[in-house]
Parts: structure tokens; C-alpha cells; sequence
């Protein structure tokens, strides 16, 4: 079994790559900047790609290259797609068009480019976790952005599930609240661009954020569980 994961190298992803790694996963990790202590930690079991997602050119070329041809191998593989940005925190006529852009690209397109070339290339089981949010499924006023792209992933999920592949599992899976450099820059907005920043204000300050590492663990333990995929959509706070 051998996994790749994008965003390794900080918040939810350090903690998932930190996961696998240490049940001895091969990982091969896809982001801007390397994990150097985990590098340090896992040099045997470590690769990396560094990578920005908002260049879809560069995720094509990388994709049709050698490191990635090179890490396939003929048993189960795991993809989670953990990369994502907020995007523009604001509403509708307040929201910058490079952002925009830039948000789509990431959450959207970097994660069903990833997808396809795996279902495409890698010919035994493949088991594919988009990190969604509760924001997919529930309307937040100035996240239209990040709310859109990640109910993008959640209904990627329910398609590909359809498509009946006997070797394919996937499902867009939301974490739940981490204490992550995510929920940082939301406590900062303002009240103008985020109404509801209050709700996550309280949630620090009452200890109710998971930690990644909690959350990596069970998201690790749920993705090589025998029912992971039997729905294409889920919430970790209900896999009981």
C-alpha cells in the first residue's frame, strides 16, 4: 500500500502525513514547500513534489512525468486531497477575481486532475478521500467561495461512486472544526466579511476545536476501514 496526499506540509495534512507514515505508509506528499522534520523522521519512506496547486499547467506536466510514474506500484493506493484555501472571505461584490480563481484551481481542479489520472494510470484498488467541509452542505455568509468549491468535491464523490467502478472507493469526507492556521486567519476576519465569526471565536476559546493530530487519526482509520466508500459523502463527527 502506498498513499499520496497533497498540502503535507502543515495543519491537517502534516498531521495525516505524520499518520501514515508512522503505520509505515509510503507517502508521497504534493505541496509548495517540503516537510523537512518529517523528511528527517521518514527519510526511507518520504517523497515529495513540491508543487503549487494554483498552476494547473504545472499539476498536468507533473502528472504525466517520471516522479509520479516512478512512486505507482501494483497495490492498493490511497489519494486524499487535502489542499485547500478559504478563498475570498467576503460576499459576492466584495470578492477578488485572482482569489477567485486561485480558490477553484485549488479546491476543485488540483483535487479532479489528481483523481482522474489515478483512476487512469494506477491499475489496482484506489481508494481516493476528498477533505470537505461542513461548509459544502451548510450556507455560510461570505463563504460562498469555499462553501461552492467544497460542495464541488462532495458531488465529484457522489458521481464517481455512481460510476460503479468495482477497484474505486471515494468519498468526500468532513473533518469537523481543527485548530489549524484555517481557523487562525477566520478568527481574524471581520465582522463584516464573516458575520458568523463569533461561533468559531467561541469555539477556540472553549476548547471545542479537535487537534489535527485527533483528526488525522481517525481520518486514516476510517479511509483503510473496510466501509470506507460505502457512502460518498460523510461527516467524521458520525462514523461511529
Amino acid at each position: 500500500m502506498k498513499a499520496i496526499l497533497t498540502g503535507h506540509s502543515r495543519g491537517l495534512g502534516a498531521a495525516l502525513a505524520g499518520e501514515l507514515l508512522a503505520r509505515r505508509i509510503p507517502l508521497l506528499g504534493i505541496a509548495r514547500q517540503t516537510n523537512s522534520a518529517l523528511a528527517a523522521a521518514y527519510p526511507e519512506l518520504l517523497s515529495e513534489a513540491c508543487l503549487d496547486l494554483a498552476d494547473d499547467a504545472a499539476l498536468n506536466d507533473w502528472l504525466e512525468g517520471s516522479q509520479l510514474a516512478g512512486f505507482l506500484a501494483e497495490g492498493p493506493l490511497l489519494l486524499i486531497n487535502n489542499a485547500g484555501v478559504l478563498g475570498p472571505m467576503a460576499a459576492a461584490e466584495g470578492q477578488d477575481p485572482r482569489e477567485i480563481v486561485s480558490a477553484v484551481t485549488i479546491n476543485v481542479s488540483a483535487p479532479l486532475l489528481l483523481s482522474a489520472a489515478l483512476a487512469r494510470r494506477h491499475a489496482g484498488e484506489l481508494r481516493i478521500l476528498h477533505v470537505s467541509s461542513g461548509a459544502a452542505r451548510n450556507p455560510y455568509p461570505g463563504w460562498s467561495i469555499y462553501g461552492a468549491t467544497k460542495a464541488a468535491l462532495d458531488h465529484h464523490a457522489r458521481c464517481v461512486a455512481a460510476d460503479g467502478s468495482r477497484r474505486l472507493r471515494i468519498c468526500a469526507l468532513a473533518p469537523g472544526v481543527i485548530d489549524t492556521d484555517m481557523q487562525t486567519r477566520i478568527r481574524a476576519t471581520t465582522d463584516k466579511d464573516f458575520p458568523l465569526k463569533d461561533k468559531f471565536v467561541a469555539l477556540k476559546s472553549e476548547g471545542r476545536l479537535s487537534t489535527p493530530q485527533t483528526a488525522a487519526r481517525a481520518t486514516v482509520d476510517y479511509l483503510l476501514s473496510d466501509g470506507f466508500g460505502s457512502l460518498p459523502v460523510a461527516d467524521l463527527r458520525e462514523i461511529g
